[in-house]
């Protein structure tokens, strides 16, 4: 099979796939923007005390920088590998239970406020351009993949929570456990690909501009 094809078989199923799907992505879209929204609010309703932590915790990581610290890559590469693997691991569990799917919803209403509040301190401490590249050079990247990979993790559950409902026969969920166990697989390979642009991509960029900032 020709990689074009392959290609086509590959588009055709994601897209299939959110059709299906779209207005559970919706609803989990939702929560992470709410999720974005509170991190921001958070940041610029906080105290002082705590916007001075935040400038000096990203002014001392920038010097750190500036004086050519070495990043162990082989740790941060592992650390964000196991990060990634224990959010998917507890994203897929609470999908296979029924009073898992409120703590789904939290996850990625968490994720969100992460995002959010790392956007909103480097935009409040670095200034609007350079926040803006600092963004574009350290958190694009991976996040490209990283958000709709937690997103369809999400989604994933949703499906086996919905599709439970609708059919509580043993062999029933026992297959739809097992296609949202290898969905959740994917999705985790995905992350760890993201891991990889985070470190060897996304750091050196990072390093090659640091002096602007």
């Amino acid at each position: 099979m020709r990689k074009q094809e392959k290609r086509n078989i590959i588009l055709n199923a994601i897209k299939e796939h959110i059709e299906q799907n779209l207005k559970k992505y919706v609803i989990v879209s939702i929560f992470f923007l709410i999720g974005i929204i509170a991190g921001v609010i958070f940041v610029n309703y906080a105290q002082e005390e705590i916007h001075n932590q935040i400038g000096n915790t990203i002014t001392t990581f920038l010097d750190c920088l500036k004086n050519e610290y070495q990043i162990d890559s082989i740790n941060l590469l592992k650390s964000s590998i196991g990060n990634h693997i224990i959010f998917a691991f507890i994203l897929w569990f609470m999908g296979c239970t029924i009073i898992g799917i409120p703590i789904v919803y939290g996850m990625i209403t968490f994720r969100g406020f992460s995002l959010g509040y790392t956007i909103s301190s480097l935009l409040f401490t670095l200034g609007t351009g350079k926040g803006i590249l600092f963004c574009l050079l350290y958190l694009l990247l991976q996040n490209l993949l990283i958000i709709p990979a937690i997103l369809a993790l999400a989604v994933s559950g949703l499906r086996l929570y919905q599709a439970i409902m609708k059919d509580r026969r043993k062999e029933n969920i026992k297959i739809e456990i097992i296609r949202h166990t290898i969905f959740s697989l994917f999705m985790t390979l995905i992350l760890m690909f993201a891991s990889l642009l985070e470190v060897y991509i996304s750091n050196p960029l990072l390093q090659i501009c640091i002096s602007y900032f």
